[in-house]
């Protein structure tokens, strides 16, 4: 287990959520928090930016929401991908569209990694 040593960061494209990453996503994980409420997803729905607005999030943290760039989000802002998941589920984007944005890969090539059938929409 990381104790902040930076020992686990040797591996890479690993980004261990260590304390201090915590605190730089804190505001960024707070929002993404907030949307296990239905009434807060209804807000973020209707106005994506003045409800981020109300966490403090940056220009930045802002645009790689909008983006759906969960990897910039985790590498960068301190995003923590329990909390991300969340805004995933509000954006259509779910667990396993961010496992193929992390790894570099379309759906469908990380949906072939795994031991499971990719289930088409119909």
């Amino acid at each position: 287990m990381s104790k902040e040593t930076g020992h686990s960061d040797h591996i890479p494209g690993t980004f261990v959520f260590t304390g201090k990453r915590s605190a730089k996503g804190l505001k960024l994980n707070k929002f993404a928090y907030s949307l296990a409420k239905a009434e807060n997803r209804e807000a973020f729905g209707k106005d994506p930016v003045a409800y981020m607005d109300t966490f403090g999030l940056s220009d930045w943290e802002k645009q790689k929401i909008i983006e759906k760039d969960v990897k910039a989000l985790v590498e960068e802002g301190g995003g923590s991908i329990y909390m991300l998941i969340k805004i995933g589920a509000v954006t259509g984007d779910g667990l396993a569209s961010m496992g193929a944005q992390q790894r570099g890969e379309t759906l469908e090539e990380f949906m072939a990694t795994r031991n499971v059938p990719l289930k088409q929409n119909t």
